[in-house]
């Protein structure tokens, strides 16, 4: 009979000391440093990798977090859960892209779950185990909160309401997309516009819930993480439980770097993969903490004043996650790498035009994957992931505007625009436009 399976709460830099997840517990008690969630792997390898398989093949329905259970959070039961049925999305292979580029190219779709981001795998961990929490009598919550870009906000606006707890969200002031703000306000979130960037936002957060008003749902609570690795599951079950070459990440609050090394840890300790894929941070050049300190060798990552970018989802200064990120990264054998307006727009418009339909963090992660493939750090005969964090059709505006040629591209022209065709109702010049040569996918 399989061991008893647990998870607490421990310190990040190794401080003693352990605590269970259903506390409002954000930082190590000791050091103030990051907390981690960490099984008892020991317990977890009691099954064999065949018994795994066998066990996960057999749940093929609901949550595609869930599936994992035992690797996120043992304790939780089918009662406490607050699910959408998120995860299980597609990998898909992005076979005319990747031939353009020369490189096996593949695309796992975060943006098709229920908000539309990878944001629902974190937060159906973390309110699921709040309401267990509230549930036990180990948590008085009066609302639960978050500062966001965007997708996080909405992701915890829908999650909160379906476990029916208040959600608080602060915004940065123009910097988050309709779609994205239409989200928590339809969800019934209450949102507060602050005039300041998503830092400025998250500080504020973070002292609130120091005052214990607000439940914290930033990355910062290694519950969200739990969710987010599951991606990495999800990669290595689709591949027939190998891992790719690369796995390439746009990156912002750097939690999904430390996610994604979780899962791929975890699969290689229990024997069901054989080895680690190498992880790719992608930045945007005007939000690029993580890239200069890569750059400069440092062993830290100090914060930098964000510029204004199309990859709003992502343009944080100072990433609450990046002592996490930097242990991923020397793990997995990582880069970093960046991307420029001009660069991460041409992408996604060329991802695009190959059948996919890009966020423009995605468009980061792809820009950074075509750049590494032209300098060789990337092979022809590689297998490379780039994980999609948002669904396209939240940032509508900007690729109207990329087509319409309205775009601020720092003075750089559009390169791949495709606009409509205005005729009047004659079928003859209609015939000679439909005739006319198609435009190819261009390099």
């Amino acid at each position: 009979m399989p061991a008893t399976l647990s998870a607490a709460f421990r310190c990040f830099a190794g401080c003693p000391g352990a605590w269970p997840t259903t506390r409002a517990l954000y930082t190590c008690p000791t050091c103030g440093g990051l907390l981690a969630v960490v099984h008892d792997e020991d317990a977890l390898r009691t099954r064999t990798a065949g018994e795994w398989k066998a066990l996960l093949q057999a749940r093929r329905s609901g949550s595609g977090v869930w599936t994992w259970r035992e690797w996120v959070l043992p304790e939780i039961t089918d009662e406490d859960i607050v699910s959408t049925g998120e995860g299980r999305t597609p990998l898909v292979e992005a076979a005319r892209l990747g031939r353009e580029w020369g490189m096996r190219l593949w695309v796992k779709q975060c943006g098709t779950s229920h908000t539309g981001s990878f944001k629902d795998l974190g937060m159906t961990v973390l309110v699921s185990a709040v309401r267990r929490g509230i549930r036990a009598g180990d948590l008085d919550v009066r609302a639960i909160g978050c500062a966001s870009t965007g997708d996080t906000s909405a992701a915890l606006a829908a999650y909160g309401a379906l476990a029916e707890i208040p959600v608080c969200v602060l915004l940065p002031k123009g910097r988050v997309s309709t779609a994205q703000l239409v989200q928590p306000l339809a969800h019934g979130a209450r949102v507060i516009v602050l005039d300041t960037d998503f830092d400025g936002c998250m500080r504020i957060m973070r002292e609130l819930a120091r005052r214990g008003l607000l439940y914290l749902a930033n990355s910062m609570n290694p519950l969200r993480i739990e969710g987010q690795k599951t991606v990495a599951f999800e990669i290595a079950e689709a591949m027939g439980w190998d891992v790719p070459e690369w796995v390439v990440l746009p990156s912002g609050n750097l939690g999904n770097s430390a996610a994604l090394h979780a899962g791929f840890s975890l699969l290689l300790g229990l024997g069901l993969t054989q080895r680690m894929p190498r992880l790719c941070v992608a930045q945007a050049e005007r939000a690029n903490p993580m890239y200069r300190a890569w750059q400069s060798g440092a062993r830290t990552v100090a914060p930098v004043a964000p510029g204004h970018t199309l990859a709003s989802a992502i343009q944080i200064g100072a990433p609450v996650s990046a002592p996490r990120a930097l242990r991923a990264l020397a793990e997995m054998n990582g880069v970093v790498e960046q991307a420029t307006e001009e660069e991460l727009a041409d992408a996604c418009a060329l991802a695009d035009r190959a059948g996919l339909y890009t966020c423009p963090q995605t468009g980061v992660a792809l820009a950074c994957a075509r750049k590494l493939r032209a300098r060789g750090v990337i092979a022809g005969s590689h297998r490379v992931v780039v994980v999609a964090t948002a669904h396209g059709l939240k940032f509508t505006e900007q690729k109207l505007g990329y087509h319409q040629g309205t775009l601020e591209l720092g003075g750089t022209p559009a390169l791949h625009r495709n606009v409509p065709v205005e005729l009047p109702a004659d079928v003859e010049r209609v015939a000679d436009v439909v005739l006319a040569p198609s435009r190819e996918l261009t390099r």
